[in-house]
């Protein structure tokens, strides 16, 4: 089946062909007739099956027709995280090429000032992060009574990022009449309870069970002894070593963990730099930038980079931390073996990680994952270049520091000069326990003074009463 089968018009035929897509994904065939149709579709899919297309596809050709108007966008994306919104805009101006259509991007680390400018002159498309939406509708600078078309992307994420109150205060800002598409990887009780709610007789797409892994993507895990941190970068890099490694991202659970990765592969001379919430938006958008060229060969990150994100053409992914949910761990991994493309997985498991370990298993409903044992290529060509942290060029090695530091120094009288590297002798254990402790003058003249109180000026006689009284 083509794009054209799926009923699209001619000007976005080409604008996929120039993108370089020729066949729809299962996902797209399920989902583009009906959005086409105007009916409500709840979307189950795997990560990196295409479910952007699903979406942005059929509202470009329904933007088609009609004028926005200021304050008042026709169509609403909403995502969970900055830089899933941003491929999703990224995606409407690649398919709407052809298409006049105006677009605003309301995340947050950038201006108010810019996106309510865009909002003044009327968009078409708004794509949104809740928090961001809401504060500007606060503001009252933006309506949503005008929404034809509203998207949930990655909700089970909103579920985790704690967005569903939100969500359900946008729903009851936009218009009964409005077009819903819902998409989602997994499906908890709570999103099927909004889904139920705000969606009417939707058209249910499925084309994969919840919570699955590619078939494209090699899953090995690395058992290690315990969670000592300095122990598992040491794997770490064994694995990034390892010869098939071109390129891979690494899901840390903490922010703080993230910074301590990255900090510690560029000191061993890793091409690698951290992504997570609590870094500028420039510097987060940058980095992904800098990856997807190849600029930079490994990405250090937090679930920010796990949900959505589509870059191409990465070869491994590795949970330095095995996932708390076991969710999280389809999303991580499906990072890699995109686009029919060939991937690898691999997971640090420490003793105490069994559980979360057991609950990846029930969820991906495998009985083990495969065991790597690191030593099979710790003596490979590719870990045989060891490599070192660098050193400060002024830094000195110990060695020399401690040649430059005389060996002893005995201070003398005032009379006498000071004799360097004379040898002390050595005091036995018992003479050590009898020997007084040493001191410094100021304390021995101290300990030495009498402890009896003295009276009025006690040895010292004022000069003036030495003085004879003249007759």
């Amino acid at each position: 089946m083509s794009f054209a089968d799926l009923g699209l018009e001619p000007k976005l035929l080409d604008a996929i062909a120039s993108s370089g897509y020729t066949t729809p994904t299962p996902i797209q065939i399920e989902a583009i007739p009906p959005a086409l149709q105007g009916r409500d579709v709840l979307g189950i899919a795997q990560t990196g099956t295409g479910k952007t297309a699903s979406f942005t596809l059929p509202m470009i050709q329904r933007l088609a027709k009609g004028r926005a108007k200021a304050r008042m966008p026709r169509t609403l994306v909403l995502a969970p995280t900055r830089e899933l919104a941003a491929q999703v805009a990224e995606n409407f101006e690649k398919y709407g090429a052809n298409h006049k259509l105006s677009m605003a991007l309301l995340i947050g680390g950038v201006s108010f000032g810019d996106q309510d400018a865009k909002l003044t002159r009327g968009v078409d498309v708004l794509v949104a992060t809740p928090g961001r939406l809401l504060d500007h509708f606060e503001r009252g600078r933006l309506l949503l009574t005008g929404i034809e078309v509203m998207v949930v992307d990655e909700a089970d994420r909103m579920l985790d990022m704690g967005f569903i109150p939100d969500i359900e205060r946008i729903f009851k800002l936009t218009p009964m009449t409005r077009q819903t598409l819902f998409f989602s990887a997994t499906m908890p009780p709570e999103i099927q309870r909004i889904t139920d709610q705000f969606l009417h007789n939707p058209v249910r797409v499925e084309v994969a069970k919840p919570a699955t892994t590619a078939e494209t993507i090699t899953q090995r895990i690395i058992r290690v002894p315990s969670r000592d941190d300095k122990a598992k970068r040491g794997v770490l890099r064994e694995l990034l070593n390892y010869k098939d490694v071109k390129n891979g991202i690494i899901f840390c659970n903490r922010k703080s963990t993230v910074d301590v990765v990255a900090k510690s592969l560029q000191k061993y001379g890793f091409n690698a730099r951290p992504i997570h919430g609590d870094l500028a938006q420039a510097f987060r958008t940058e980095t992904l930038d800098k990856f997807r060229s190849g600029e930079i060969q490994f990405l250090v990150a937090s679930d920010v980079a796990a949900r959505g994100l589509d870059i191409p053409a990465v070869s491994h992914v590795f949970n330095y931390d095995t996932p708390i949910h076991s969710d999280d761990y389809v999303h991580r991994i499906g990072r890699t073996g995109r686009a029919g493309l060939k991937g690898a997985a691999m997971m640090l498991v420490s003793p105490a990680d069994s559980k979360y370990y057991d609950a990846i298993l029930k969820t991906i409903g495998a009985e083990e994952i495969e065991a790597l044992d690191i030593s099979s290529f710790a003596g490979s060509p590719a870990s045989e270049d060891k490599r070192r942290p660098r050193r400060s060029r002024t830094a000195k090695p110990r060695d020399e520091k401690a040649k430059e530091k005389p060996a002893a120094s005995v201070k003398a009288s005032p009379e006498e000069p000071v004799a360097e590297n004379v040898e002390q002798p050595a005091i036995e254990a018992d003479d050590r326990e009898a020997s007084p402790k040493r001191r410094s003058p100021r304390t021995r003249q101290r300990r030495e003074k009498t402890t009896e109180p003295e009276l009025g000026l006690g040895d010292h006689v004022p000069a003036f009463m030495t003085r004879g009284i003249a007759g």
